[in-house]
């Protein structure tokens, strides 16, 4: 199911032009999540339509997010799903936050088609 999460929020955020799509397999670093999914978005309202994306894709799954944060301000957008974490981030928000070299070291950086992201 957290793969399946996870599988289901990339989708989500792919299909309405997210950039540098990456989960991030925490498991071993958290007790908390299993993954993270860190995506950028081009401006404010394509960040909260990214967000709003993955709470209305999954949502037709049947699954709920715990909590949404960041709507307002739309500069960063977390959507819990609990072991399945989405950020969604301006450019700048992301590269100054930096949450891949964060979470580091990690088992797997990808995208969420398996390829390598571009750095």
């Amino acid at each position: 199911m957290i793969e399946n999460v996870s599988r289901l929020a990339a989708e989500a955020l792919d299909d309405m032009k997210a950039q540098d799509v990456v989960t991030l397999d925490v498991t071993s670093l958290s007790e908390v999540m299993d993954d993270l999914i860190i995506a950028t978005g081009t401006s404010n309202r394509h960040v909260k339509s990214l967000a709003a994306n993955v709470v209305d894709e999954l949502k037709k799954q049947g699954l709920e997010p715990i909590g949404v944060e960041g709507m307002d301000s739309s500069d960063w957008v977390l959507v819990d799903y609990g072991s399945a974490v989405v950020h969604v981030m301006l450019p700048q928000t992301r590269q100054f936050y930096d949450l891949e070299k964060l979470w580091s070291p990690l088992e797997r950086e990808t995208n969420y088609d398996g390829s390598m992201p571009q750095k």
